[in-house]
């Protein structure tokens, strides 16, 4: 402990450091002996027994803590397990769930300064504080998420009420604050910002310019409705991917050459294409495809990671009630992927086009007060949002304009406004209470079927064998051809959308042939199929391809041999592509033109044997390669400036779409516009190769070196809230690489965020694990706890006690009574 907290000390001071003065209280406070950092060590655990009386509850609540941190509440009532789940999380993250909060409402700044007046104002833009404002005034006070959401408060606010100097957590030492109370309304704020993380923007005027620049039928093929690799979530009676490759693959047709430099306001609504590594996995095993004869369930969500995690683990048990158990997020009552007796779910983002941009006619460029409909001008709704500091001065003061539609931006010279399912959502988070309370498959499947935002991919699992998987959301259906990725005539309403896709026409599969089922955000339905819009530019199907491939080869599967798919090293991505690198430097040599650099970069790439382990030592080769790759081909995409001087397309076509035009050698695309020569294929492969070889040698030194081990080269980066190095896991050696079923891409902040197994037999079993830990107190032994386990690829078994006394004594480490005050 005593070197925990030292480290924790020097990892403030250093913060404090870098900041300078201004930026944090003053030292002599900040280690003031009774009330400063030192007291992080007297609250970092919790007494073996304690007895707390808290408002509001209706009968007492016993709550049993296991030896992996995670609280058991058995409750008399829902609404006192919500109570008691909302105290427990504050005792526990307290300050995560006021950040986040802050984030979406739009008031970081009041918490940390002006540096977040920027953040606050782009939030304010998205329309948050709008859409929850209005939407949580308009919902009566017996609605099911408002009663959660109002006992989850009073708990909160419990915690906060009694909350004594000594036990603030540090970053409000550090940032000299107070922490705000909890509001029902933060509840719903929670459910936007996951819907803006979960609901990327669909890229539509960057898609836009690309098709300035060459040509409607270019851009059509470089970013197409449907994926050119075919790997559904719902079967289509295929037993192996199907490639939908264009031949020929339409040339480019204006090759404009002019940059685009800078960005406009549009990035207050629009966000760039996150990482494959934001994505998920889920599958579940049919009994007959089972080595015990019981459906198996895994899932691991794919979301930023940060210390401490975006989830908490935690058990409700209500006496005739629901009993269950998994992950939430901190603000959100109830448990959002888990298991209860009889069912076990879990999630994968869709990945739908659910916003629309309109491009709207103003009264006003500047300043717009109208908007024209139909030939009629309509009043805008305005909104002044001020934004404060911490001491509550004015750091900025905007005005947010919304048509009928949503908020409007001015983007490129023109105001757009956006309609976005996120906007729609009357009762935000209720759908995950009533799946909570499942006994079935179909009780599953009924309890969601009116959810709105963001479209998920849900899989399900029950003890009766049963399997299903369902996407569900709204999605809209729009005039003319029904595609959401054009900027809409916002002068006419015709333009609007007429409603919403029928659950019936969602795409689903019950207890397939196959015998079990699967999805990784690759494009949800065979277009073969179904033809209804969902999106365009899938993500590549790499880690589907995989996960199928591996699910067909075992008709025996085990729990074990779940966990171990989860951080599976082999790529379908480097399947498709080593082929290609090898095939290049080979026709190059028997073209003459080979030389002694590509000649050794092809031996050294064909030892590899595709996989992402951490003693591996080809694989950064390859990455090198890939990553020069692009340049090489989509030189003729409009480019746009960055920061740092150097540009970068607009957007770039997903990998599935370079494999697509790699079938066709002798295409434009293949041809570099800078240089004398025609290329094709080989040539531009080759090349890639060669400047990859060259950067890994630059980076890693020489190919025999300990530079090219996978696990020196690669690494997996979880932050602190704050980001301070010294409270963060930097530098994990992870198995996985990019487009691997445990993907770790780019920087390497982000990743699997929760691994669960649950088997569904006689007495329902599970094993999870997310890197971290329980508690967001750095001084405890609940701080980092996991994070082994989980860098390892390791599951804890998870305990699941019907009643106090089931749960072993031996594995008890605090219990807390929470009594009614009287």
């Amino acid at each position: 402990m005593r070197l925990l907290l030292a480290a924790v000390v020097l990892a403030v001071l250093s913060y404090v450091a870098a900041r300078g003065a201004g930026a944090a209280p003053p030292l002599g406070r900040f280690l003031d002996p009774a009330n400063g950092v030192w007291a992080l060590a007297r609250t970092a655990e919790f007494p073996a027994r304690s007895e707390v009386r808290l408002p509001g509850l209706t009968a007492p609540v016993r709550v049993l803590s296991d030896d992996r941190g995670v609280p058991h509440v058995f409750a008399a009532s829902e609404a006192d397990a919500w109570r008691a789940q909302g105290y427990l999380v504050a005792r526990d993250r307290l300050f995560q769930l006021e950040l986040q909060t802050r984030a979406a409402s739009g008031t970081l700044s009041e918490l940390l300064g002006p540096r977040a007046v920027e953040a606050d104002r782009a939030a304010r833009r998205r329309g948050f504080p709008w859409a929850a404002e209005r939407g949580f005034a308009a919902l009566d006070s017996s609605v099911l998420i408002v009663r959660a959401a109002r006992a989850y408060a009073e708990g909160v606010n419990s915690w906060i009420g009694q909350l004594r100097r000594a036990e603030l957590p540090f970053e409000y030492r550090l940032l000299h604050a107070r922490p705000a109370p909890w509001r029902p309304i933060d509840t719903f704020y929670l459910f936007l910002q996951m819907g803006y993380t979960l609901a990327w923007d669909d890229e539509t005027l960057n898609k836009l310019r690309v098709r300035d620049a060459v040509g409607a039928a270019a851009a059509e093929a470089l970013f197409p409705l449907n994926s050119p690799i075919q790997e559904p979530i719902q079967p289509n009676g295929q037993r192996s991917p199907r490639a939908d490759f264009l031949r020929p693959f339409p040339p480019p047709g204006f090759l404009s050459t002019e940059s685009l430099r800078g960005r406009d306001a549009a990035e207050a609504i629009f966000s760039p294409r996150p990482l494959d590594a934001i994505g998920s996995n889920n599958w579940v095993v049919a009994p007959g495809r089972t080595a015990a004869g019981y459906a198996l369930l895994a899932g691991d969500p794919h979301l930023e990671l940060s210390l401490p995690s975006v989830w908490y683990e935690i058990h409700l048990h209500v006496a005739g009630g629901i009993d269950v158990a998994g992950v939430t997020f901190p603000g959100a009552p109830g448990v959002v992927i888990g298991f209860n007796r009889e069912v076990a779910w879990s999630f994968t983002n869709t990945g739908a086009d659910v916003r629309d941009h309109y491009a709207e006619v103003v009264d006003d460029a500047a300043r717009p007060a109208r908007y024209r409909l139909d030939g009629v001008w309509k009043p805008l709704e305005l909104r002044v949002e001020t934004v404060r500091g911490r001491r509550g001065e004015t750091l900025a003061v905007d005005t947010v304009r919304f048509t009928h539609r949503g908020p409007l931006v001015r983007a490129g010279g023109q105001w757009l406004s956006l309609r976005w399912t996120v906007f729609e959502a009357k009762t935000p988070g209720e759908e995950f209470l009533r799946l909570d309370r499942a006994h079935t498959v179909q009780e599953w499947l009924d309890g969601w079927k009116d959810y709105v935002a963001a479209a998920q991919n849900g899989v399900v699992a029950d003890r009766a064998g049963s399997i299903a998987i369902r996407s569900t959301g709204w999605f809209p259906l729009r005039p003319g051809d029904g595609r959401g990725d054009e900027v809409r005539d916002g002068s006419s309403s015709a333009s609007d959308w007429t409603g919403f896709l029928p659950l019936a026409a969602y795409p689903f599969a019950r207890d397939p042939a196959q015998g079990y089922l699967a999805s990784a955000n690759q494009q949800p339905v065979d277009p073969r199929a179904n033809p209804h819009y969902f999106g365009v530019n899938w993500y590549s199907p790499w880690r589907a391809l995989r996960l199928n491939q591996l699910l067909r080869a075992d008709s025996a599967v085990t729990p074990e041999a779940m966990r171990k798919l989860q951080t599976d090293p082999g790529s379908a991505r480097a399947d498709a592509f080593v082929p290609l690198l090898l095939g290049a430097a080979q026709a190059s040599e028997r073209a003459g033109q080979g030389d002694t650099l590509l000649r050794h970069a092809a031996a050294l790439l064909a030892e590899w044997n595709r996989t992402y382990t951490r003693e591996n030592t080809r694989a950064v080769l390859f990455e090198a390669a890939m990553t020069a790759l692009p340049s090489l081909v989509w030189d003729e995409l409009p480019q746009e400036m960055q920061s740092d001087g150097t540009a970068r397309p607009v957007l770039l076509p997903e990998e599935a779409i370079l494999l697509e035009l790699a079938a066709d050698s002798t295409n434009t695309w293949w041809d570099r516009r800078r240089t004398p020569a025609v290329e094709h294929r080989d040539a531009i492969f080759a090349e890639a190769l060669r400047r990859g070889y060259l950067h890994t040698l630059r980076d890693h030194g020489p190919p025999e070196g300990a530079g090219w081990r996978w696990a020196d080269a690669h690494h997996a980066n979880i932050f602190h809230l704050l980001r301070i190095p010294g409270l963060s896991a930097l530098n994990l050696a992870v198995q996985g690489g990019p487009s691997t079923l445990a993907p770790s891409p780019g920087r390497g902040t982000h990743g699997a965020s929760w691994r669960m197994v649950v088997e569904t037999g006689p007495v329902l079993r599970a094993w999870a694990i997310y890197p971290g830990g329980q508690s967001g107190n750095p001084a405890s032994a609940r701080y980092l706890d996991r994070l082994a386990r989980w860098q390892a690829g390791q599951l804890d078994s998870v305990l699941f006690p019907a009643n106090p006394q089931d749960l072993p004594a031996a594995r008890v480490r605090a219990t807390l009574l929470l009594s009614p005050r009287p």
